[in-house]
């Protein structure tokens, strides 16, 4: 392999992960009320926080894995969130829909667990950070 192109591809695998991080955060941030009637669907008390959990961390810590920015901790923190959202919204498993998006979120979450243990790359701020040290 052409380790030339490894900055690149990281950038590319950060920018795939948390564009549904992202756009599910504006779509939150979009319909507050139906998110949290989803909420409390879910059993989940104090539905306010939790929303605002759920933007916070999709829009906020989404936002710094892209930009590779404390990555190691934003991606552990992200892979924490989407285990208890598999957890707590899909775990219904005599739904096939359901199984399914269990499934993609702990792949989700192990694709986050490889940032935690790598990092963003060179072409992060992290990278930058670490080429000025």
């Amino acid at each position: 392999m052409n380790h030339d192109r490894l900055p690149l591809f990281s950038l590319i695998g950060r920018v795939l992960m948390c564009s549904l991080f992202i756009v599910s955060g504006i779509g939150k941030v979009a319909a507050p009320g139906a998110t949290k009637a989803y909420i409390v669907s879910a059993g989940l008390p104090l539905p306010d926080l939790a929303y605002l959990a759920a933007v916070a961390v999709e829009l906020g810590l989404g936002t710094l894995l892209l930009l590779g920015f404390k990555t190691k901790w934003v991606a552990a923190l992200m892979a924490l969130f989407t285990l208890a959202t598999a957890f707590t919204f899909h775990a219904h498993f005599n739904d096939p829909n359901q199984q399914v998006h269990f499934l993609k979120n702990l792949s989700i979450a192990g694709g986050l667990v490889q940032f935690a243990i790598w990092g963003a790359g060179a072409w992060s701020l992290d990278g930058l950070r670490t080429r000025r040290a």
